[in-house]
């Protein structure tokens, strides 16, 4: 079984695009939002995120990893695996 994977985005946002071309190329189905414009969703997504506002903003299983230089640092440093198996 994998992980539940969110991710919050915009639809021309670069680090978006990259944090879900990272998500593909590890064969992880994810649920997005993409929130142009829709200021609820992002401030439930601020909310989710303990204030976080940039974009992307990417949780595994409920839990908060951040924004896109975040899961490549986890990739990176191989942490990111062992989270998405979960």
């Amino acid at each position: 079984m994998s992980a539940k994977v969110e991710i919050y985005t915009w639809s021309t946002c670069p680090f978006c695009i990259r944090a879900k071309n990272l998500l593909k190329k590890k064969g992880i189905d994810y649920i997005e939002y993409c929130i142009d414009g829709d200021e609820i969703a992002r401030d439930k997504m601020i909310t989710r995120a303990n204030g976080r506002s940039s974009l992307p903003q990417i949780f595994i299983d409920e839990v908060h990893v951040g924004g896109c230089d975040d899961i490549y640092g986890l990739e990176s440093q191989g942490k990111l695996d062992p989270l998405l198996a979960s």
